[in-house]
């Protein structure tokens, strides 16, 4: 008898089972013992952190996908496909701090692939072009500018840091976004509370488990995956001058 977890349906499904049901994919499936002993080659990692804006830029969800480019450099580095990420409004946004959005990577492109490509050029954090060997910000660009170039993508030549994170495994709730979990997931809303700048990636058991419990409560919740809008307006503004972008 083991503990076997699937993504199916938009819902992670824990169980006890002997077998391995034929209708999941070897892929979808995360090692044994999942709610103790999870090895990081089997087991999804999750990311939760504060944000300090909402306004569609970091995540930018359009046309069913949900993208991670700008802002949260250590997440579009680190995070793999399979792992998962939770924003939640930072105090500065909503002292409630409500889940602005839950997602689990689905893709990851490196070394600048989303800006190069004319697939992204009309999505709203598609804020960088290339050309002549350097990145630059897009002229009328609705978000960041050239001051958050070096923040968002790191240092020339290299630009180590962009990495963006795609999701079509998604629950965005913007202006919807309430705090509802609190009174289900206790462990997950004092680790909300007192988390500052930065995120949190390392957990105990006991925490990754209400992690777990709370993304699939999520997706049960709602089939849907954009709930509702940005809560504030597209913005310029340099938001790492005092502090991490996006965090509380």
């Amino acid at each position: 008898m083991r503990c076997v977890s699937a993504w199916t349906n938009g819902l992670l499904i824990v169980y006890r089972t002997s077998r391995v049901p034929n209708s999941f994919s070897q892929h979808a499936i995360h090692g044994c013992k999942w709610f103790r002993e999870m090895s990081r080659a089997s087991s999804p990692r999750i990311y939760f952190y504060k944000m300090v804006a909402d306004n569609g830029g970091a995540p930018c969800v359009q046309k069913g996908l949900l993208s991670l480019a700008i802002c949260k450099p250590m997440i579009r580095k680190n995070a793999k496909e399979g792992d998962l990420i939770l924003g939640f409004a930072g105090n500065s946004l909503n002292r409630d701090n409500p889940l602005i959005y839950a997602a689990r990577v689905t893709k990851k492109l490196c070394d600048g692939s989303y800006y190069r490509s004319g697939h992204f050029s009309r999505r709203g954090d598609c804020v960088y072009r290339f050309a002549n060997g350097r990145y630059s910000w897009r002229k009328h660009a609705e978000h960041h500018g050239p001051g958050d170039l070096v923040h968002d993508l790191g240092k020339p030549p290299l630009y180590s840091r962009a990495n963006v994170l795609l999701s079509t495994d998604f629950r965005y709730f913007g202006k919807a976004a309430t705090d509802k979990y609190k009174a289900k997931f206790r462990l997950v809303r004092q680790a909300v509370e007192r988390l500052g700048q930065g995120q949190r990636v390392h957990h105990d058991d006991a925490l990754r488990d209400e992690l777990l419990k709370l993304i699939t409560w999520v997706w049960r919740g709602t089939s849907k995956k954009k709930i509702g809008r940005p809560s504030g307006a597209p913005s310029t503004r340099i938001c790492h001058r005092s502090g991490p972008c996006g965090t509380a």
